[in-house]
């Protein structure tokens, strides 16, 4: 019910960064591997104290203003394989043009549970929401911060392992990394993508 009311505008001028965190919208997938991206924002609600709400992009999303920084975070509120279309809505609503200004946070198979790692453009690795986000803003050149979740075990699908809840181990790992994830979008927005490159990517 809280999230009803739709965000406002609070300054005229492009945000600094767009931050979107992926998943899939409703309680069937809340808690899911595929969701740990949403859930990144959420955390980021909490540190800055905002709370996303309906906005005309087909995304949850919320505006911080500080003193050094105006940002947008946001989390769509299509499916993952349609990701793009909020994206390009929300750049297109805030005039960005520079795909890097764009921060996706999303689940990856290649790395561990408990990983991050900073990555400006390059490929998909079959994921569905960076493709949908590609085919939409045209370009790969926007800058991911991948959470690691582990990799498939034998003879599972990934769609049904991303699609499935952690272990208790697991996901006590990926309360830790999502914490990271947070440390390093800030770190982003301080010292550049190169320099969080070099800090967490090691």
């Amino acid at each position: 019910m809280r999230r009803k009311r739709r965000t406002q505008r609070i300054f005229d001028a492009s945000p600094d960064y767009l931050i979107v965190g992926l998943g899939n919208p409703g309680k069937k997938y809340e808690g899911t591997r595929h969701n740990v991206g949403a859930e990144v924002v959420r955390l980021l609600e909490e540190r800055y104290g905002v709370r996303v709400r309906k906005s005309k992009a087909n995304a949850l999303c919320a505006e911080i203003k500080s003193e050094n920084r105006n940002l947008v975070i946001a989390v769509p509120e299509t499916y993952m394989n349609n990701s793009g279309l909020a994206a390009r809505k929300l750049m297109d609503r805030y005039n960005i043009s520079e795909p890097a200004q764009l921060i996706v946070i999303h689940d990856e198979l290649d790395l561990p549970v408990g990983r991050i790692k900073i990555k400006v453009g390059g490929g998909f690795a079959g994921h569905n929401g960076l493709k949908s986000i590609e085919s939409h803003i045209h370009s790969r050149e926007f800058t991911r911060i991948r959470v690691g979740v582990g990799a498939i075990h034998e003879g599972q699908r990934g769609r049904d392992y991303v699609l499935s809840r952690p272990s208790k181990d697991d996901r006590k790992a990926l309360e830790h990394s999502k914490s990271i994830a947070v440390d390093a979008l800030e770190f982003i927005q301080d010292n550049g993508h190169q320099a969080a490159m070099n800090e967490f990517n090691s």
